[in-house]
């Protein structure tokens, strides 16, 4: 069994470009994000959003996961605790890992908080795997190929992330929900990509 515990999100940032050679400035234009900025990630200065954090891992060429575990370990139960989650996020969008690490895990496993008025930005998202969202508490208006879905507490989307999509909470109340992606052999972005504030 293995509790997980809070990850330092920036130095394994820069344990991951230091094994890729890589420098600020090259990690910065391939994630289009300024040296300085990732400066302050890996000094620990700053706690990058998620949508930042799916840049690092694309342009890291791992999954977004790989921020928060240790990479040795190769669990065959994990027990996350409900006050013990890993968290990231921004002022208006937090995501919390539900366990990451388990061997041959196929599905990764979030709560994610939104704040009133929180949205994915005007960019439409696509990945590769399939995502189900399941509504805990609030709404969420959610578009998927140019269709807009409404859920309440209760409801459940589920759909093939290469789908065009986008989602926004309309309410003056938070809204939570449980997403759940795939795990893809390819480690896509496929998590943060659609939790830019």
């Amino acid at each position: 069994m293995s509790e997980q515990e809070a990850p330092n999100v920036g130095a394994r940032v820069l344990e991951m470009r230091t094994q890729r050679g890589l420098s600020l400035r090259a990690l910065a234009e391939l994630c289009e994000l300024s040296p300085n900025t990732i400066s302050l990630i890996e000094r620990g200065a700053t706690s990058p959003s998620v949508s930042t954090l799916q840049r690092l891992a694309s342009a890291l060429g791992v999954h977004i996961n790989a921020f928060f575990i240790d990479p040795s370990e190769k669990a065959q139960l994990i027990l996350t605790r409900a006050g013990e989650r890993t968290r990231s996020g921004s002022a208006s969008v937090m995501l919390e890992s539900l366990g990451y690490g388990l061997e041959g895990q196929a599905c990764d496993p979030f709560v994610v908080t939104l704040k009133p008025g929180a949205n994915s930005g005007r960019q439409l998202m696509a990945h590769q795997g399939s995502e189900m969202i399941l509504m805990l508490a609030g709404q969420l208006d959610i578009e998927v190929s140019g269709v807009r879905y409404l859920l309440h507490p209760g409801d459940c989307l589920l759909f093939r992330g290469e789908q065009p999509h986008r989602w926004r909470n309309p309410n003056s109340k938070p809204a939570e929900f449980l997403m759940m992606m795939q795990a893809t052999a390819e480690r896509d972005e496929s998590v943060e990509q659609h939790l830019h504030p």
